[in-house]
């Protein structure tokens, strides 16, 4: 065994939609996942790594939605490094105009040929997904999807031709913008919907799986934007982030493979303690690091402490900054 293979195992979590100070752009957590994983095995969220044209994600990284993040504290599903570069189906939205469809293969076919992946089939849905945009009371972005099953049946057709990822393109139009985002000091507009999106499809299908969003025009701007969203403004396709991570991630897999007693710690933003991930690995004995980083939720330790959730086996150590906290987990467990 290798002394890469033989690295600790760590989780990285940033919610997705939620506003958090860092990781709640275009991959502004990724240079903090990036020197976490100089040292260990760093299991992530697509969020923490995407940045539309651009990605962190490294050899170091596990690659894993959401909804299976939370799957996989619960125990209910371990992970099986990929062995070969993953062959990646790709799903676009009947409602993407032919013009912009055409940028999306060209980047298919550039990503084939410049990093070998190997991403042989697409399949265009039958129907409109038609994707809906919401905020719900806490200022969380979310969303609802008008036709799931046209979804399920292009990944169907996928996966009969032997797709092991899925890659999902929905059309977005022109209502997603947000000036206070742009500014990064808003919420991801979509963040809330592509996970529901993606949450949905790796649910039924057990695969890995990411989304990216279409417009009806090009996002490259004239404008000096603010660095937390300047990924999203030098490309008019944020596609190549997720093919990147999906070429390498990590199948879903029952009785062998990396377990979450396997994870030293789950590092996420104090005050966003409430997910069923974080519960899980309290239950499961895995510690959490919870560090200082502003979002719009406010379930932090104080409140998990008030109300008795923390378990005689979890334990939680709270952190001022990424940096303090990645000492921490070296001196303990490098």
């Amino acid at each position: 065994m290798s002394n890469d293979n033989k690295k600790n195992i760590i989780a990285l979590s940033v919610p997705t939609g939620v506003g958090a100070e860092i990781g709640g752009y275009a991959g502004d957590a990724g240079y903090v996942a990036r020197e976490f994983s100089k040292y260990f095995k760093v299991i992530v969220n697509p969020n923490v790594v995407n940045a539309g044209i651009l990605s962190a994600i490294d050899e170091n990284m596990y690659y894993v939605e959401g909804w299976a993040f939370d799957e996989f504290f619960n125990g209910k599903i371990n992970l099986a490094p990929a062995k070969d570069v993953n062959k990646i189906g790709v799903i676009f939205d009947k409602s993407i105009p032919d013009k912009i469809l055409n940028i999306h293969l060209n980047t298919i076919n550039a990503l084939k040929v410049v990093k070998g992946y190997d991403i042989p089939y697409y399949e265009i849905t039958n129907e409109p997904v038609g994707v809906s945009l919401l905020k719900d009371s806490s200022g969380v972005s979310t969303g609802h999807i008008k036709c799931e099953k046209t979804l399920f049946d292009s990944a169907e057709k996928l996966i009969k031709k032997g797709a092991e990822a899925l890659a999902v393109v929905c059309f977005f139009g022109d209502e997603c913008e947000d000036e206070d985002y742009n500014n990064g000091t808003g919420v991801d507009p979509i963040g809330g919907i592509e996970a529901v999106i993606s949450h949905c499809l790796v649910k039924k299908f057990l695969l890995p799986c990411a989304h990216s969003p279409a417009f009806s025009g090009l996002d490259i701007s004239f404008e000096h934007v603010n660095k937390k969203v300047a990924s999203e403004f030098i490309s008019s396709t944020y596609l190549p982030c997720i093919l990147d991570g999906l070429s390498a991630a990590p199948k879903f897999v029952c009785g062998s493979g990396i377990s979450n007693k396997d994870v030293k710690c789950l590092v996420v933003p104090n005050g966003a303690l409430g997910s069923k991930a974080v519960l899980s690995a309290l239950k499961n004995g895995v510690e959490i690091c919870a560090v200082k980083n502003k979002t719009v939720l406010s379930i932090d330790c104080k409140k998990l402490k008030e109300n008795g959730i923390i378990s005689e086996k979890g334990t939680i150590k709270e952190f001022l900054s990424y940096q303090d906290c990645l000492k921490y987990i070296k001196d303990r467990y490098e």
